[in-house]
């Protein structure tokens, strides 16, 4: 049975005993007062530094992720489950990353740069796609392959960056018929060997009107290609 004592200024009651406070009337009957509850242990400051730790290492992620890339798209996430996500990411190439990352720290990562073309598709939930490669159509059809597989047709991209231009979801066409550099090339060497520009003559210009051939060229392949 638990002890019961009366208060003493002389002594401390023992653990789990309860304490009556004796009032000032004498005639009156000493009351009960309850011990006050013991809390357990809160690491408020510790929890918080956890997460802002955490928070840290995923913008520098994004940061090292951005080096060398060529696009970055975002994915709607929403409604992925994990197996689904883990055979996607069996799917892409090498040189294509997939990260889940909060809106709020990848823009922190891409504040003040090229990137932040990416900012109207900075809503709801995103996996973001890093491309290392020239190869764009070829790193974004392993993904529009999936997503019709899956029928994940809500899961559609919701935007993405290439040489600081942002593309809608509905604009995704115009990389996905981009030339490969394969194609570019097979198209150049043609070109060149027609009789309006000469292989020959051209080989024998200064270095510098080579150059500007060609990259006339290769300007006028990329506008014929976004036209489509």
């Amino acid at each position: 049975m638990e002890a019961t004592l009366l208060s003493s200024s002389s002594s401390k009651p023992p653990p789990g005993s309860t304490l009556l406070t004796r009032p000032a009337n004498p005639f009156l009957p000493p009351t009960l007062s309850p011990r006050p509850a013991r809390r357990g242990p809160h690491f408020p400051s510790i929890r918080a530094a956890i997460s802002r730790s955490r928070k840290e290492e995923t913008v520098d992620t994004v940061k090292q992720q951005l080096e060398n890339c060529h696009l970055v798209a975002g994915i709607k996430y929403k409604g992925f489950t994990v197996k689904q996500f883990q055979e996607l990411r069996r799917t892409l190439p090498e040189t294509t990353k997939l990260l889940v990352a909060k809106n709020t720290l990848v823009f922190k990562a891409i504040e003040g740069t090229e990137w932040e073309a990416l900012k109207p598709c900075m809503k709801g939930m995103n996996a973001w796609l890093f491309v290392h490669s020239e190869e764009i159509p070829g790193a974004i059809k392993p993904y529009r392959d999936f997503m019709k597989e899956k029928k994940l047709e809500n899961n559609d991209f919701s935007g993405a960056v290439f040489e600081g231009q942002f593309y809608g979801p509905d604009e995704f066409k115009v990389l996905e018929n981009m030339p490969t550099r394969a194609e570019v090339y097979a198209k150049l060497l043609g070109a060149l060997q027609s009789p309006g520009i000469g292989l020959v003559g051209t080989l024998q210009a200064p270095a510098r009107d080579v150059v500007m051939v060609l990259q006339a060229f290769v300007k006028k392949l990329e506008e014929e290609s976004g036209g489509q």
